[in-house]
């Protein structure tokens, strides 16, 4: 661990989700795989633990805390071999900000205690079936009728959604573009509202992703985040730190995937001989070590700029690119390593190259980064 970074209280951390994982994780982690889904009370149990509130305020049920923390946190849990676990139980990540930063206090106290505590389970909705990463373009309705908004579209690959109790939404109020964009927040048994399927996935087996309808869906006025045709900015502010978990996600899995690679090397033996007696496998592994070691730096720089309050609007998404680059060649030469057996689930590292796949794709797909940076160098 890289001492400018990471001091006694992050190890205190690590400890805890360590000794978490080991306790209520990792003896049933396969199963859950298999299953496709693990227990809700997960949920509360890591709320017990103190795992929902880092950077949230004391009254609300929070954990004041530094950047650091929440890295910590995303690189540990992640370890617990199931990236769809991980990213299930860390949904909250991304649905609560808006909340906070938009919010009223009203609303604030009504919804984020109960999401901290691991009560309920709040999700981010804004991805569309036809608009992918184009969230300006998003088709989603709402009208104001009275006191309510009727709404009708649909969302699709919303992480946790099938069993969500709050739902941070991204709805058209206005015209076309980003002007026209408010959030708010649906709740569970809203009229109107439905979970309308759930996605079989190539990996992140154990995070249900459910796709969501709204026909003619009556949502109270109160329940909009800040004000209408002013949630655009709201989602984008959001955007940067996810980003940076999805990077430190990835540099987290490629770090797994070389650890794994080391060990069988030094214990497959072939032709007399461990691999790791082979120049090639040896050379292979130390590739793998620099791109691992080069994504956990520039994703750390990043955390700290973002730490410091300033603006990583176009770092974090080359920090994105870069790490999720960086893990697949790591996971692919992992399987390479391990032969037929990286082709077998018994092995850690099939796991790992599927559900990496993912991360070049969730929270913006590595080509519309690169069109963000581009921007932003005024190309």
């Amino acid at each position: 661990m890289t001492s400018e970074y990471f001091l006694e209280s992050h190890a205190i951390l690590r400890d805890s989700v360590r000794k978490f994982i080991a306790r209520e994780i990792a003896p049933h982690v396969n199963e859950w795989e298999e299953e496709g889904t693990f227990p809700r009370d997960l949920y509360r149990k890591a709320g017990d633990a103190g795992f929902f509130g880092f950077g949230y305020p004391e009254e609300l049920g929070g954990t004041p805390c530094d950047i650091f923390h929440e890295v910590a946190y995303c690189e540990e849990i992640i370890r617990c071999g199931s990236v769809g676990l991980a990213s299930s139980l860390g949904c909250s990540g991304i649905a609560m900000p808006p909340i906070l930063a938009l919010g009223s206090e009203e609303q604030k106290r009504r919804y984020i205690p109960p999401i901290i505590a691991g009560e309920k389970i709040a999700v981010l909705a804004v991805t569309e079936p036809c608009g992918g990463s184009d969230v300006a373009g998003l088709q989603t309705r709402a009208v104001k009728k009275g006191d309510r908004y009727i709404i009708n579209g649909s969302k699709t690959f919303i992480t946790s959604g099938t069993r969500a109790d709050l739902f941070t939404t991204a709805v058209r109020t206005g015209g076309p573009g980003a002007g026209g964009i408010s959030l708010f927040v649906i709740e569970k048994g809203t009229p109107g509202f439905s979970v309308s399927g759930k996605i079989e996935k190539m990996g992140w087996h154990a995070s249900d992703t459910a796709e969501l309808a709204f026909m003619d869906c009556e949502v109270p006025v109160e329940n909009m985040l800040g004000e209408e045709n002013r949630g655009f900015a709201g989602i984008m502010r959001n955007f940067q730190k996810e980003r940076l978990y999805l990077a430190v996600e990835a540099h987290t899995v490629a770090e797994m995937a070389l650890e794994a690679s080391i060990r069988y090397a030094r214990e497959r033996v072939a032709f007399g001989k461990a691999l790791t007696g082979f120049q090639v496998t040896r050379h292979k592994l130390a590739g793998m070590a620099t791109l691992v070691e080069a994504a956990k730096r520039f994703n750390y720089g990043v955390a700290a700029q973002i730490g410091k309050g300033e603006d990583v609007y176009k770092q974090v998404c080359m920090a994105k690119n870069f790490s999720t680059d960086a893990c697949d060649r790591v996971v692919y030469d992992a399987v390479q390593i391990h032969g037929g057996y990286g082709y077998c689930r018994e092995y850690l590292v099939e796991r790992l190259y599927r559900d990496a796949r993912l991360f070049s794709i969730g929270g913006g797909t590595h080509e519309i980064m690169n069109e963000v940076i581009a921007k932003q160098m005024e190309l």
